[in-house]
This record gives structure tokens, C-alpha cells and sequence, in this order.
């Protein structure tokens, strides 16, 4: 039996690739690329292919869930398949099917990791790693009616921790769901439930593009950033619960809150 390894490709472009990862692709019998689970503003996969001297395989949803990627499975039979995975290989994917189903056929797998939006986002934020909770993603409001968003964050909010919010995508079709949208979506909710759990004094920090080399990261309360211009996606929201004097400054500092927010420190 062959193997199976899954590299990541990091946030923005082709060049956040390690170069371990360049390597497994380079000695590869084929490498696959599957780019329906997240946005890499600025990839190329002909840049990619001159770096690694391989031809590369796109991969869509279909083959890599219905069909149990099949086609990746037919090569680490006999050798080894890469399979390129935008951001950490089996962070926020559905890849972890397809590495236990080889995994039971006797095929080897390994992970090589990359650049995580989880981290990427906290990192940028300057809030604490270890003082967040669950993160959820929040979906197309006209296709999921959830509250589970919503639930999560208030969830948080009562044990005094921090909130990441990863916003949907449909790559496949170009859609990528904003951060007023997701307000907008969140602030109808508060107005059924009544818990005051999302409203216009919300502290929050907006983030976009993480990993390129000019994110915006933007914090405040929620009234200020309904209408800010984030600019291209992807965007990614964080709801702060309980403040440590140096998150407090940190946001200030770094991602260009009010003083007010140092006087929320608990």
C-alpha cells in the first residue's frame, strides 16, 4: 500500500505553502487541490505548479464526499497522493472522512499543517487563545434557518469568553457571506429573542484577509461597524466576552478601538 498526505496551503496565496509541503508535492505521484472549503484571495495554481514542477488536480465536493475521493484513493493504493488543502488540512473540513476511510484500507496518511484562520484571526485580534470558547460558523441565512450562531455566542458570553465566527462561503459559486450581512442576520434574531445578546452596544472586532499581507482588523461596537467597508473577503467576526487589561489595549492598539473599551476590563 502507498500513502496519503494532506498538506496545507496556508490563508492567502500560493506561497504560504511550507516547504515540507512543497516537498511532499514534488515527490508525489499525483497531487489533488480542493478550493470549495475556503477562499484563497490570491492562489494561483499555474504559480503553484511552476514552484512544485507538478501538475495539479482539482478535486470538487463531489469527488471528495459523495464518491468518498475515490480518485485520490485509486493513487495512494499504489503510491503516494497529495491531496492540498487551503488553511490546516483537517481544521474547519470535512477531511477527516476521507483519511479514516484510507486509513481502514490500509493506506497510510500523514498531515503536513498550515496557517489555521483559528489562529490566524485570534492572532491578529490580540486576545488571549486560551479565553475563547466554541466557535460556529455562521451560515447564508436565506438557506439555514439556525439560531445555533446565535446560541453559541450567548453560550459563551455567560462563562466570559470569546466568540470566533467563521462566515460561509460557496466558493463554487463565488459567494461569500459579509460581515453586515451576518449582523444584519444576528441582529434579527435579538429582536425575536430578546436577550440582549447581540445589539448596537455589542463589543466586537470585524477581521478580513487573514494572512495577506494587509488584513483589516477592525474593533468596536457594533452601531460603528454595521457600515464599515471591510473590504474583499473573507471575513471572520470575533465577540470578545470578559476583558483582560492587556486585551483591552491590545484592541485599542491593534485593531483600532475606542479608549472606552479600556474601561470595560474585568
Amino acid at each position: 500500500m502507498g500513502e496519503l498526505v494532506f498538506v496545507g496551503l496556508g490563508l492567502h496565496d500560493e506561497k504560504g505553502i511550507s516547504l515540507r509541503g512543497l516537498e511532499e508535492i514534488k515527490t508525489a505521484e499525483a497531487a489533488f487541490m480542493e478550493l470549495y472549503t475556503s477562499l484563497l484571495p490570491n492562489f494561483s495554481k499555474k504559480r503553484l505548479e511552476k514552484i512544485s514542477g507538478k501538475k495539479l488536480q482539482v478535486v470538487s465536493r463531489k469527488e471528495l464526499e459523495e464518491e468518498n475521493g475515490k480518485v485520490i484513493i485509486e493513487v495512494a493504493e499504489k503510491g503516494k497522493a497529495v491531496l492540498l488543502v487551503p488553511g490546516d488540512p483537517l481544521i474547519a473540513t470535512t477531511h477527516v472522512a476521507l483519511r479514516i476511510h484510507a486509513e481502514k484500507l490500509g493506506i497510510e496518511t500523514r498531515i503536513v499543517h498550515g496557517a489555521s484562520i483559528l489562529s490566524a484571526v485570534i492572532g491578529l485580534c490580540g486576545l488571549h487563545n486560551y479565553k475563547f470558547g466554541k466557535s460556529v460558523t455562521i451560515p447564508f441565512p436565506e438557506e439555514t434557518p439556525t439560531e445555533t450562531p446565535y446560541e453559541v455566542i450567548a453560550q459563551n458570553k455567560k462563562l466570559g469568553l470569546h466568540t470566533l465566527c467563521l462566515l460561509d462561503i460557496k466558493a463554487e459559486e463565488k459567494r461569500y457571506l459579509s460581515i453586515a450581512e451576518s449582523l444584519g442576520w444576528l441582529l434579527k434574531i435579538e429582536k425575536k429573542r430578546k436577550e440582549k445578546i447581540i445589539t448596537s452596544n455589542t463589543l466586537m472586532v470585524g477581521v478580513a484577509r487573514a494572512g495577506s499581507k494587509k488584513p483589516t482588523v477592525k474593533a468596536g461596537f457594533l452601531r460603528e461597524l454595521m457600515n464599515h467597508d471591510f473590504g474583499e473577503p473573507p471575513h471572520s467576526i470575533v465577540f470578545p466576552g470578559k476583558l483582560h487589561f492587556m486585551e483591552a489595549e491590545a484592541l485599542v492598539i491593534l485593531a483600532g478601538a475606542s479608549d472606552k473599551v479600556r474601561e470595560m476590563v474585568e
